[in-house]
């Protein structure tokens, strides 16, 4: 595991360093030992600063390297007469941390309060009865607490800032796939219904091209229509990328008005109703007829399909009904599963009924 805290073993380097060299200087004075001291102590921040490849041995290359640490930290301890360079050995816990985990840190930080204690026996007589070895070695045990402390508050935070790096990357994918959902949305209410449309002004136009010139001079017109919208509407989609529920054509009455016109083609096979006071145009209403309308002319074979819309105090309701086969067993399509989560959005519902004929229904909280 990459240490998070690189930079503290270079701190206690640096300090026990001009420490050392402090106590060399009013002392005894730079000699052999203050050299070999110094020395070692860049080798070990040499050591620290690189990040040893664990892959070509698994166990022993981590391993080794720590044995290396050790060593060299006895040796400085050994060509250091102020007693400084103790301090270091706190470090061997608080990199065990990130290696092994908790367990071998607190084993080799019980060891490394044990070992001075160790070495006060074998070079102080008596130690133990003095307050300035007993303190020296409480010091020692509580900066190694502290050392494996901060280890395992570095190794949490690091642990917590991957798991927020993975949320982020969830996020960040979920929205992607919502946008992809809206627009595949889009893409089937709007150019699905328009093409729909398209197709069923020019087979008319073409069935009636030899008996009746002006009506179907009047379905190719109802098809640019159509081709003509769906151009408009795709250009809005990609003006705006925030979601559509609260926002639709100005004035919803009078764009189901030119939506029913211009699908039926003056036939009289569809008729619109409208009650109540509109209070704000509502896309998902719109989204729906067009819905309900692709379906009834496409699917259902209808001879009559009536389109209701009620302003009512607690929202807007728009029922679509048409006289044709009704759907069976059939599955439900993509386009009413879009549906259903443009509602879902909008706070409102969605329903569909096949008694006689089909029957959908859609209520809009205001």
């Amino acid at each position: 595991m990459t240490r998070p805290v690189p930079w503290i073993p270079s701190v206690l380097y640096g300090a026990v360093l001009l420490g050392g060299l402090y106590y060399a200087a009013i002392g005894p004075g730079p000699g052999v030992r203050s050299a070999g001291f110094a020395g070692l102590l860049c080798a070990l921040t040499v050591l620290d600063a690189r990040e040893w490849p664990v892959a070509s041995g698994a166990v022993f290359a981590p391993g080794a390297v720590f044995a290396l640490r050790a060593v060299l930290l006895g040796a400085v301890a050994a060509l250091d007469p102020s007693g400084l360079s103790r301090v270091l050995f706190v470090l061997l816990p608080f990199l065990a941390f990130f290696v092994w985990g908790r367990t071998v840190s607190v084993v080799l930080g019980a060891g490394c309060v044990a070992a001075l204690a160790g070495v006060f026996t074998v070079r102080v007589p008596h130690w133990e009865v003095r307050a300035e070895y007993i303190s020296d070695l409480l010091m020692f045990a509580l900066g190694v607490v502290l050392a494996i402390a901060m280890a395992a508050v570095a190794v949490r935070e690091q642990q917590a800032r991957a798991r927020l790096e993975g949320t982020l990357a969830q996020v960040a994918e979920l929205s992607a796939a919502r946008e992809r959902n809206r627009l595949a949305r889009d893409i089937h209410d709007s150019l699905g219904h328009h093409l729909t449309a398209i197709g069923i002004q020019l087979e008319k136009a073409e069935a009636f091209a030899s008996l009746d010139a002006a009506g179907s001079a009047q379905a190719v017109a109802h098809a640019r229509w159509s081709a003509n919208r769906a151009l408009d509407e795709v250009r809005a989609s990609v003006r705006t990328l925030g979601p559509e529920a609260g926002s639709g054509p100005a004035g919803l009455g009078r764009a189901l008005t030119d939506l029913v016109h211009h699908l039926d083609g003056g036939s009289g096979r569809i008729t619109l109703e409208v009650s109540g006071t509109e209070r704000r145009p509502l896309l998902v209403l719109y989204r729906a007829a067009q819905e309900g309308l692709t379906n009834a002319c496409r699917h259902s074979g209808a001879t009559q399909i009536r389109v209701d819309v009620a302003y009512e105090e607690q929202g807007a309701v728009l029922r679509v009904a048409d006289n044709g086969g009704g759907f069976g067993t059939a599955e439900e399509g993509f386009g009413l599963a879009g549906l259903r989560e443009r509602l879902r959005l909008a706070g409102g519902s969605v329903l569909r009924s096949s008694a006689t004929g089909t029957v959908l229904t859609v209520r809009v909280p205001w």
